[in-house]
């Protein structure tokens, strides 16, 4: 199926390398791989729901990243995300996705909806700040990615969710006002990327 993406997208997530992730690495991994591996061995949905504090970059990031490997792979999988509390999808975040390949249409607001999109033929991932459980978001039968350890900490129950698997990732945050800031976006959403092309590649087949 990743022949149909767009052209800009596929080379992208093509040129990612997995040897850049170390072992220690890998083997925080491999619980969301086992994870996966388990439900696709059932024929059981797979489900993923990427939480963070606020929703507004580290979950977004690795929710539409994880749905797009799932489509790179031919995995059938779909990924949500949410938050402790609601505030924006971070502007720079949104731009550094559509840098590196996606397509992205505004409906503006005080709280954007961003419909993003990997291809013509596949639906959009309707990406906005929203609470993990939200009622887009799944109430059962899913995972929860804790993607911060602020989230991961102040959060200790999911209600719905069969599993809770840590995959912390340092907030772009800090880059914020800085020169640096869409160096350290874009860095963190490849090495996003990165991971989640490893994490499917297990799952493929």
């Amino acid at each position: 199926m990743s022949n149909y993406m767009y052209t800009d997208l596929k080379a992208f997530i093509d040129a990612l390398q997995l040897e850049t992730i170390e072992e220690s690495r890998k083997e925080e991994l491999q619980t969301l791989i086992d994870y996966l591996l388990a439900k696709k061995a059932q024929a059981l949905p797979i489900q993923l729901n990427f939480i963070c504090t606020h929703n507004s970059r580290r979950s977004q990031l690795s929710q539409i990243w994880a749905q797009a490997m799932a489509v790179y792979f031919d995995v059938e999988a779909k990924t949500f995300s949410g938050g402790v509390e609601v505030t924006v999808f971070n502007k720079t975040a949104v731009n550094t996705l559509i840098k590196q390949g996606f397509k992205a249409e505004n409906e503006g607001a005080e709280n954007p909806v961003y419909n993003l999109s990997l291809a013509d033929n596949l639906p959009e991932i309707k990406a906005f700040s929203k609470l993990y459980d939200h009622p887009d978001n799944p109430s059962k039968n899913f995972a929860a990615i804790m993607t911060c350890s602020h989230a991961d900490e102040n959060c200790p129950f999911i209600p719905g969710a069969e599993a809770r698997i840590p995959v912390r990732y340092e907030d772009p945050k800090i880059a914020d006002g800085t020169p640096q800031e869409a160096e350290v976006y874009a860095a963190r959403s490849k090495e996003i990327a990165t991971e989640m092309k490893y994490v499917f590649s297990q799952v493929q087949g």
